[in-house]
């Protein structure tokens, strides 16, 4: 009987951070890569909220950050946009809606339940990024999971509350964050070769009986 490679990947991020969405992008593509070669990588995608406690009201991204850090955010977000487009991901700060996380994070713990984290966490950053949705409003997230397969928002509010406090317990301040299999966190963007060879390392290092992939 032949034998698989199966790789865990932890991915910790928030769907209102950029660097998030750029890491995101360039992971998945790697994870595609390996699951086309035959190894089986299982995703465990959990929650980080980069404000908690902020109600937003739905304001324009942009005059939230400029209010927040000052004028000087512009520019460079115009240039992080810019970059971000050799990833093939869209930074539409004019259109963005700042939003609190915490409904869209147990949106994604939801998916992640019938097999549709991925898919469900790579449209959050979209609708957020790209089309200008409020991805803390109700009725928008129940249309987003529609278009990716979920049928209800039905992950427990409180096993959220205390998934958002392990991680801060584990000194998490920062995301995204990677974990390969046992191996050490890596934290920040970084190059798709490096995510590469992180699943082949960790897929080579393990081995072994198939395992469970994400979606």
């Amino acid at each position: 009987m032949r034998q698989h490679q199966s790789v865990r990947v932890e991915v910790v991020l928030d769907v209102i951070c950029a660097a998030s969405y750029i890491a995101f992008v360039r992971l998945r593509r790697a994870m595609d890569r390996a699951r086309a070669g035959g190894t089986e990588v299982h995703s465990v995608i959990r929650p980080f909220q980069l404000a908690p406690g902020v109600d937003f009201h739905g304001e324009p991204l942009l005059d939230f950050l400029t209010r927040r850090f000052g004028e000087h955010v512009r520019p460079e977000l115009d240039q992080a946009a810019a970059d971000a487009l050799r990833d093939g991901v869209v930074l539409d700060y004019g259109r963005a809606v700042a939003a609190g996380t915490f409904e869209a994070h147990r949106l994604i713990a939801s998916a992640d339940a019938r097999g549709r984290g991925e898919a469900m966490t790579e449209r959050l950053f979209r609708a957020h990024f790209t089309d200008g949705l409020d991805i803390s409003d109700e009725g928008v997230l129940r249309e987003l999971a529609a278009e990716v397969g979920v049928p209800a928002n039905d992950a427990s509010e409180e096993g959220l509350r205390l998934e958002l406090a392990w991680v801060r317990e584990r000194g998490v301040r920062a995301v995204p964050v990677f974990t390969f299999g046992d191996g050490a966190p890596m934290v920040g963007v970084r190059d798709e070769s490096v995510y590469d060879g992180a699943l082949a390392g960790e897929a080579s290092r393990v081995g072994g009986p198939s395992g469970a992939s994400g979606a």
